[in-house]
């Protein structure tokens, strides 16, 4: 993306073109979120990683070989499948990781695949200057083109059950009465209204998958006002601050991994819904924080927090949504895509045109000021609920007594339960 960023910027000479660049790529992944609920539902997860890193690497080829009079167009056909096919590959990873490595080592493989990302994030923001420096933008565009490759022969190597997603779920269906949101489910046209089936069954999810989308409004404001609160510390180098604070985040979040790796492999439990909004307090504080003027070993620490705790967040939210029955998995991490992107998109429009007139401590704490607020809702309702009902799954108030709940919501969590994950309920 700092590729092609920069080229963006230097084949059109306008900053506007590149946010038309960036506005693009977020409306379509804001698009592949509503569908993919869908394609899981006709296409193996598999298939769609597979074919998605295919299609990724494919348009950087048209990218390359396009002739100059072309570029325009190809630079626009790139941000619209980048957006997309991104967006595909990463809800079909998520939603499937279960099946992959099993339900009661999920948290641990989410954690696993976050280090991983923020490892390669270190690396691609590290490396990205160096190589457009040196050699240019084709071999860029070269080797990212080789790492979807990379990413395409590795899906093709993962052990995921074969199989349509709809006869999966036709199976579930049946299993479960056929209800009618497995009915809608398989019926294909009517994919929409499961996606809020899954949330409005689960008052607590809607409202945790509500609060990702203001998180990632929030990432909006930090994103934008960073590289401004760098210039005002060193307008002769500011990409110094920028690179060195993103560092040292991407570190917190890679040792955030590591504790929560051999906490769950220690116990057996997942971090859970409260590790989700407690997180997102501390890590919209901490981003507040890094803008109040504070020495850089200060900074650096509060960088640190903030790296940690989104890794936290990252890992209890996924790990939560991936309690939700097979048949509404895809539809929920679907419509979760779709709420971040719209959360990030609309932030950057409005992030924008507040640094024009307000300070980036003001603007970053206003928009980081507002996730904690509903982070703060989202845990007084996680409280409620724990009140509510009993601990014990075949509790008088919960369990698979419940009116209304499912055999394979028994089975694999209660995703409306704020206070625990699958992992942590009794199998019986």
């Amino acid at each position: 993306m700092v590729a092609l960023n920069l080229f963006v910027y230097e084949t059109t000479g306008r900053a506007l073109a590149m946010g038309l660049f960036m506005a693009v790529r977020l409306a379509s992944g804001f698009v592949a979120g509503l569908v993919v609920g869908g394609l899981l539902a006709r296409f193996s997860a598999k298939s769609i990683m597979l074919w998605a890193n295919v299609g990724q690497g494919a348009v950087m080829l048209v990218l390359i070989l396009a002739p100059e009079s072309l570029v325009t167009a190809a630079l626009m056909a790139v941000s619209v499948v980048i957006g997309a096919c991104g967006t595909l590959f990463m809800v079909a990873l998520r939603s499937s990781i279960p099946e992959m490595v099993g339900e009661d080592r999920r948290a641990w493989a989410n954690s696993l695949s976050i280090t991983g990302r923020s490892m390669a994030m270190v690396a691609g923001f590290a490396s990205a200057g160096v190589v457009v420096s040196l050699v240019g933008y084709t071999a860029a565009f070269l080797l990212d083109m080789a790492t979807f490759v990379v990413c395409a022969v590795t899906v093709a190597l993962l052990p995921i059950a074969g199989g349509k997603g709809a006869g999966s779920e036709a199976g579930a269906a049946g299993a479960s009465g056929a209800g009618k949101g497995e009915k809608e489910a398989k019926s294909g046209p009517r994919w929409r209204p499961v996606a809020f089936l899954a949330l409005a069954a689960a008052p607590g999810l809607g409202l945790m998958v509500a609060l990702r989308g203001v998180d990632a409004f929030g990432s909006s404001s930090h994103n934008a006002a960073l590289p401004i609160y760098s210039t005002s510390l060193d307008a002769s180098n500011p990409a110094v601050f920028v690179s060195a604070f993103w560092c040292v985040w991407a570190l917190g979040n890679i040792g955030a991994q590591q504790v929560i790796q051999r906490y769950t492999q220690r116990t057996g439990k997942t971090v859970g819904a409260l590790g989700f909004g407690y997180g997102t307090v501390v890590m919209s504080a901490a981003f507040i924080a890094a803008f109040a003027g504070f020495p850089l070993a200060v900074t650096a620490v509060i960088a640190l927090i903030a790296g940690a705790a989104d890794g936290l967040t990252e890992v209890a939210y996924t790990s939560h949504l991936q309690t939700l029955p097979a048949t509404l998995r895809g539809h929920a991490f679907g419509l979760s895509a779709t709420f971040e992107n719209l959360g990030f998109g609309v932030g950057m429009i409005l992030v924008a045109a507040a640094l024009d007139r307000f300070s980036p401590l003001a603007v970053v704490g206003w928009s980081h000021g507002a996730a904690i607020v509903v982070a703060v809702v989202f845990l007084l309702r996680v409280a409620a609920l724990r009140r509510a009902e009993p601990a014990g799954p075949m509790g008088p108030a919960g369990g698979a007594g419940r009116a209304g709940l499912r055999k394979e919501e028994a089975v694999e969590g209660r995703p409306d339960r704020g206070d625990r994950d699958g992992a942590e309920v009794s199998r019986g």
